[in-house]
């Protein structure tokens, strides 16, 4: 085969943007009910919507429960507005689904598949939804779904969290009534195997759950009502608590804190003692509750559980022995390394998500005795294809120096193509991509969208800045009042590093992100000279417009991040990117969702407006029904496209390749005044 010499960022591909969005779907949240395991699968050829399917263990008898899409129709879509980051939106018991859509906010009841769900809840009033459920477990005694409702009733206020019971005996008779309330947010309620006791977190603003949370136990009578004040297992202002789960004979609460720096597992058994640490290590056995219905262990017998964990940013699988005396944490022998929703029907049967470097994040499920897995669901089946899997590369784990002598962490991913060979003397353009949260991490599994990009000719770098999780709370708190300092000097000095590495060209250099990574993209564009150019997914510009201007679940991060408002208000200025956009030289594309309650669209509108009015080269695309995060297949392949057009004939300088991009024709979402240059 002849192997052409061209300059890189112009190699052909066949991982178009295409295949990166609308052959990828999203799978998460695993449940185990009976003989069957469920997942959820957020699917970008139908307009984004979430569906539950079904399979046996084997990977036999798959089918999905959802109803199936018409594009005509309002269809059914198993998502949660609660938090605003949803997650939990679903439960399954007896065969039978609960679920929250999309479309209207209410809880329905589905029999199984082919059958019509049922509304449990009542229509909401008006067109502002009122009420969001997530998080639901059922009380099989007592005939009733517990879970957290978020109520958007009140117009002028914000919204309020409580746990509630649903009669399931009444459908659509009323909202819930209120078990449990008084905090500023709930999450994962538990009910004991006997029904007799009731466990769940709770915290309060101006925290974050990852910063700090109680966990809390209640007695319940016959009627399922609670008994007396709630006891505080666990947790505190500065303590984070996660995933509660009651032993199988219902004798004890296992659960992960981090009040030793990371969150390891403890076991609390009522006995008036403090709980118990279960092998302890410098891991971390939860991570950050962005959403609902997070699982990283589930017991897999009474003295036994099978657990996720990440060290030094690698995950793991493992068994842990609960017996009396020494327990070992012994690591499942798995193709895999990094982990998510590990569930377990307590029969031997294990289920979880799990990527790695050269696989896609899959459903899994396993047998731990014989160590035999089978694959359920695959996010893409590209890499099964060996004529798109021979242009994937691999990444390098990197260690990078940087401010105050500390180190910072990012996973490196050297262009590759075997149809080409480098111009001689020519180092690589290289995209930094800095991921959101900025509480999240950046995931070591197979990314088509990461692909799209080397297998054109274009290094890039994904950053674990600090602040990331995976490295323990003191990584975390790096970015305690230091957002757009800390993040931002993590970025450039991961740049530099791969650039005095010779793996990269200095001088072609560029920065993506999105959320909270479109933040640092814009304050490492306003505050550093370093990048050549960025873009901007639904990022923020203004800080203070944000205090004023987003969803509570996030309306008090500000005060951690940067300090509190208003008293912080200068603070506040000097790091809004917003206000220095003047000192923004470089080209900047912008994405965004017209639909974001997170980051509204005005902290884009008002960022662009500002570059354009100082000269600087802008593109942006605003895109009609999405939300925070794009879903549907037409936006993320154009989003995609429209980068790689942007930063090639701005900054890269380079010629795409015939056919190296698929490029819809203009609809709806233009490029509105994009003085892009060709």
């Amino acid at each position: 085969m002849t192997v052409l010499t061209a300059a890189y960022g112009s190699w052909q591909s066949p991982i178009t943007a295409s295949l990166a969005a609308g052959e990828t779907i999203r799978l998460s949240e695993v449940r185990m009910d009976g003989p069957y395991i469920y997942w959820v699968e957020g699917r970008p050829k139908e307009d984004g919507r979430v569906v539950v399917v079904r399979a046996l263990p084997d990977g036999s008898a798959r089918v999905d429960v959802t109803p199936p899409y018409i594009r005509t129709q309002l269809n059914f879509n198993v998502r949660t507005r609660a938090h605003s980051y949803g997650g939990g939106a679903w439960t399954v018991h007896n065969g039978i689904l609960y679920f929250s859509n999309f479309r209207d906010g209410r809880l329905y009841r589905q029999s199984g598949p082919g059958a019509a769900p049922e509304p449990l809840t009542p229509k909401p009033a008006n067109t502002n939804l009122q009420w969001s459920y997530a998080d639901g477990v059922i009380d099989a005694a007592r005939n009733r779904w517990i879970g957290v409702l978020e109520d958007n009733t009140e117009p002028e206020a914000s919204p309020s969290n409580r746990l509630v019971v649903v009669d399931l005996a009444n459908a659509g008779a009323q909202p819930g009534t209120t078990l449990i309330a008084g905090r500023d947010f709930f999450s994962s309620p538990r009910l004991s195997p006997d029904g007799s006791k009731l466990a769940w977190l709770a915290w309060d603003h101006p925290n974050m759950p990852w910063q700090g949370t109680t966990l809390h136990v209640v007695e319940l009578d016959t009627g399922g009502m609670a008994i007396g004040a709630p006891q505080q297992v666990a947790g505190g202002a500065n303590v984070s608590v996660f995933q509660p789960e009651w032993s199988p004979d219902g004798s004890a609460l296992l659960f992960a804190s981090d009040q030793s720096g990371w969150w390891n597992l403890y076991r609390h058994t009522f006995d008036g003692k403090p709980p118990q640490a279960l092998a302890p290590r410098s891991a971390e056995f939860g991570t950050a509750q962005w959403n609902f219905g997070m699982s990283a262990f589930a017991f897999v017998s009474s003295n036994c559980l099978v657990c996720a964990y990440v060290t030094n940013g690698v995950g793991k699988l493992a068994l842990l022995d609960l017996a009396p005396g020494p327990r070992p944490l012994a690591d499942l022998a798995l193709p895999f390394d990094l982990y998510g929703s590990v569930r377990s029907t307590g029969n031997g049967c294990i289920a979880f998500t799990a990527g790695a470097p050269d696989k896609v994040v899959s459903v899994v499920s396993m047998n731990p005795r014989s160590n035999k897995y089978v694959v359920l669901q695959k996010a893409s089946d590209a890499a099964d294809n060996p004529a798109i899997a021979r242009y994937f590369t691999t990444p390098k784990r990197i260690e990078f120096p940087t401010e105050g002598n500390q180190t910072a962490y990012g996973l490196f991913y050297p262009p590759a193509n075997p149809d080409y060979a480098p111009v001689k003397g020519e180092e690589p353009p290289l995209i930094v991509k800095c991921h959101g949260g900025p509480t999240a991490a950046a995931g070591n599994t197979l990314d088509l969208g990461i692909q799209f990009w080397t297998s054109r000719g274009i290094a890039v770098l994904d950053v674990n800045y600090g602040g990331s999780t995976g490295y323990g709370r003191e990584y975390r708190n790096r970015l305690y009042l230091n957002w757009g300092i800390v993040d931002v000097d993590d970025c450039v000095n991961g740049a530099k590093y791969v650039v005095e590495q010779g793996w990269a060209d200095g001088k072609r250099t560029v920065i993506s992100g999105g959320s909270a990574g479109g933040y640092t993209t814009l304050a490492t564009l306003a505050f550093r000279t370093y990048f050549e150019g960025g873009a901007s997914y639904y990022g923020i510009s203004d800080l203070e417009r944000l205090t004023k201007d987003t969803h509570k679940f996030e309306s008090h991060y500000l005060d951690w991040l940067i300090g509190p408002y208003p008293q912080e208000k200068e603070r506040y200025r000097q790091r809004s990117p917003l206000h220095f956009a003047r000192s923004i030289a470089r080209p900047v594309i912008f994405f965004q969702g017209a639909d974001d309650p997170v980051v509204p669209p005005n902290q884009t509108d008002l960022m662009v407006e500002a570059l354009r009015s100082s000269g600087s080269t802008v593109g942006y695309i605003l895109f009609s029904k999405e939300s925070h995060g794009f879903r549907v297949a037409e936006n993320i392949r154009t989003a995609l496209d429209a980068e790689l057009q942007f930063f090639s004939f701005q900054i890269f300088g380079t010629r795409l390749a015939t056919g190296a991009m698929d490029l819809p024709a203009p609809t709806e979402q233009p490029m509105p005044q994009a003085p892009v240059k060709p």
